[in-house]
């Protein structure tokens, strides 16, 4: 079993999980039954236009994301955050007894109350969901438990979606939804009095009541740190997408396809399907640990297949189209959804893991309600670019069209303005695509602090299946040389590598070089070295140079070793000629391995000693 799955049977994560799984569940039968109502049936409840409605009413749902997320954050940092949480579930009982009433009275004005009211319960309840998993699980956990966080909320969105949807569909009276919000808010209250205790990030806190001035404060915060404020940017474009198709999909069902209710939802349970799909393989795809290599990968196929969809949309309308008649007419703009889906998952769940491990534990829960904030900007933004391009009279085709292309744009420019992203994209498909990496003992590479890592130098790829499989960043000493190397250069680059030469060939930039390391090692960095100074030649080990020696002369960390094995033979070796001679000779997916040993001290980091241990390392396999 996947150990993502396992966390369902600790209790540590599971009423968490379904305390948030319930309230998404909830959340979305009301909002889905309500747009539903006045996309289909508004003239039940008001004359205002049901597609204008349906735009602004999940505006006005985001709108207490904007206004209260910095208060929010702060309560999450201050108390207990299953406290917290269960005081959210008492809340969202008495705002579904105000729905509750609008639904069995048909009454517009309760129903819009409560609507604003389950966003301010959802904007208490965010700071907590996403600061309470780096709290409760293990760093080799935390991707993992992101997925089944986003899979089951997005599994719950598609439930609610669908239920809220039918229970419009089935019947004129109102009782009915009524009972059912009312019995999902009692249910999510009860689960979460199941949720361990989690201790104040910041009990000294002074909560400072001022939206206004908090809010400011919250994003300068956030802004501090570039990855996380760039990775925030991310996400909150992510949900300017999603929001802008899924504000939609009621109208596309109706207008474009011809379809009615069972049209609609089986758009919802496409696009749900595939974000839940995508979160869930995010662990697998990046090996337990945060990689935001998938980022990029996520954010192409976003685009790809927006554009498709775009295309993929029929110009005229079927008459009465049927849920039958959508799968057999329709099934390639419903494999575009879905895909949007997958991708999008695979999009969002590293960057959320990200700020969870990059952020200051004492401000987490402020930096996730940083990210609320920005996030219901950009989905305010959504709502109010959809009806611009409305008025200009794009039709909801192209809306999806252009969402698609400025999703590229955006791209681009957050990948500029951090090539780490770019950079971990293309390691990530060289590993995923030549080869199949397995790593052990990378417990043994130390979580925090500096040391400086050996190991056997095999090909011209050794530094990028290291990177591949380390959760640190690792600022690698190279050889000058390889710095003019196309693709090559720009990953080392992006990566910090520390160019280096021979004191005969350049004594300015080898003294520049030992600068830089000792800079590094002091700032508490991962040094990468390569100790026989040259890629071999015969498959064996080179004699360790001195290096090693003056490096932790200088700055005394402890030296972990590590051996790759099974490189030797591949297109970037140097095996029977050149490297990258002959494409292709070890085939795609070839096995390698990567071993990490027990860390050494500096004073018994001796080139001769490190050779032995990494021969050991390597043993027969080269």
């Amino acid at each position: 079993m996947s150990s993502q799955f396992h966390l369902l049977k600790e209790r540590r994560f599971r009423p968490f999980f379904f305390t948030q799984f319930l309230g998404a569940f909830n959340d979305n039968v009301f909002k889905t039954a309500l747009i539903t109502l006045v996309t289909f049936r508004a003239g039940q409840l008001t004359s205002l236009d049901g597609r204008t409605l349906a735009t602004l009413l999940p505006g006005l749902f985001i709108l207490p994301f904007f206004l209260f997320s910095a208060t929010s954050g702060q309560i999450a940092d201050k108390f207990d955050k299953a406290v917290v949480a269960r005081a959210v579930k008492l809340f969202e009982i008495a705002i579904m007894a105000l729905a509750a009433w609008g639904f069995v009275a048909s009454l517009l004005w309760p129903l819009v109350a409560a609507l604003f009211l389950m966003g301010v319960h959802s904007t208490l309840f965010g700071p907590v969901k996403y600061a309470y998993l780096p709290q409760h699980l293990h760093a080799d956990e935390l991707v993992g438990g992101n997925g089944m966080i986003e899979m089951g909320t997005f599994v719950a969105i598609l439930i609610g979606q669908v239920l809220g949807a039918w229970l419009v569909s089935v019947t004129d009276s109102g009782t009915l939804v009524a009972s059912v919000v009312l019995a999902l808010a009692v249910l999510g209250w009860w689960v979460s009095r199941g949720i361990p205790v989690s201790p104040a990030a910041d009990p000294a806190l002074t909560i400072n009541w001022n939206p206004l001035t908090e809010t400011v404060r919250n994003l300068r915060f956030a802004h501090g740190n570039r990855t996380v404020w760039l990775s925030l940017l991310g996400i909150s474009w992510f949900w300017f997408y999603g929001a802008t198709l899924l504000a939609q999909f009621p109208n596309y069902a109706r207008g474009v396809l011809g379809g009615d209710e069972a049209v609609f939802i089986l758009l919802l349970t496409v696009f749900s399907l595939g974000i839940g799909a995508g979160s869930l393989a995010c662990e697998k795809l990046s090996g337990g640990k945060v990689e935001i290599g998938l980022v990029p990968f996520g954010a192409i196929g976003l685009t790809v297949f927006g554009v498709d969809l775009y295309l993929a949309s029929p110009e005229v309308p079927t008459a009465a189209l049927t849920l039958a008649g959508a799968l057999r007419l329709h099934w390639h703009l419903l494999a575009d959804i879905a895909a949007i889906g997958l991708f999008g998952g695979l999009y969002i769940v590293p960057l959320y893991a990200l700020i969870q491990t990059r952020s200051e534990k004492s401000h987490q829960s402020r930096v996730i309600a940083a990210n609320n904030i920005l996030n219901a900007a950009f989905m305010v933004g959504s709502a109010g670019v959809t009806v611009g391009l409305f008025a200009l009279g794009l039709s909801i085709p192209q809306l999806f069209l252009a969402t698609a292309l400025f999703n590229a744009v955006v791209a681009i420019y957050i990948y500029t303005l951090v090539p780490e992203f770019l950079m971990r994209f293309i390691v990530w498909i060289l590993i995923h695509t030549l080869y199949r990496l397995d790593a052990k003992g990378l417990e043994r590479i130390p979580g925090e602090g500096a040391a400086v890592i050996v190991c056997n130098h095999v090909s011209f790829v050794d530094a990028l299946v290291i990177t591949a499989a380390c959760r640190r960043p690792i600022r690698f000493v190279m050889d000058h040389r390889i710095f003019r190397m196309p693709i090559l250069s720009f990953v080392f680059r992006t990566n910090r590598c520390i160019p280096i030469a021979s004191a005969k060939e350049d004594p300015a930039l080898l003294a520049r070089a030992c600068d830089d390391i000792a800079a590094a090692l002091a700032a508490g960095e991962l040094v990468g070295l390569f100790p026989e100074g040259r890629i071999t030649d015969t498959g064996e080990l080179y004699p360790f140079r001195s290096g090693i020696t003056r490096i932790v002369g200088r700055t005394p960390v402890p030296v972990v070793p590590l051996a790759l094995r099974g490189l030797w033979g591949s297109f970037f070796s140097r095996k029977d000629g050149p490297a990258m001679s002959r494409p292709l000779r070890r085939g795609l997916f070839s096995r390698i391995e990567l071993v990490v040993g027990e860390a050494v001290p500096p004073e018994a980091a001796t080139p001769a000693a490190l050779q032995a241990i990494v021969a050991g390392l390597r043993g027969e396999r080269r």
